[in-house]
């Protein structure tokens, strides 16, 4: 059986879809761009401003699922411009221990929802 996760401290969904959905002891989460959720204004001052917030969001409904970084196992990141991937990183790297960090791929794309330059996904285990 599925449970849904939501909380205000995340953007809220802007589509047909959730936030994350728990399955068991298993997390997965919808990606997450630069959307303050408050103002749900897209936060696209700088690459590491964009992906600090993106990471925030995230952190927001981990949080909601009692959860922590250390519970994620694997992230999906999808960017607009491989060329940042050094200052996306540098950001992404300060949320995880880096001996336990999770599997991850990075993949630059042709196109993003708002045009925005980075989005994340993650999946978590309890």
């Amino acid at each position: 059986m599925k449970k849904i996760i939501y909380t205000d401290k995340a953007p809220a969904p802007i589509g047909p879809y959730n936030q994350a959905v728990l399955v068991g002891n298993t997390l997965y989460t919808s990606g997450q761009i630069a959307l303050n959720p408050v103002s749900m204004e897209l936060v696209l001052d700088d690459i590491e401003t964009e992906t600090k917030q993106v990471m925030e969001n995230m952190k927001a409904v981990l949080t909601a699922a009692d959860m922590t970084f250390e519970n994620v196992i694997k992230t999906s990141i999808f960017i607009m411009n491989m060329g940042d991937f050094t200052r996306i990183n540098a950001v992404y790297g300060s949320y995880f221990d880096e001996t336990t960090a999770p599997a991850r791929e990075t993949v630059q794309v042709a196109c993003l929802p708002k045009n925005v330059n980075i989005e994340i996904s993650m999946i978590a285990v309890k």
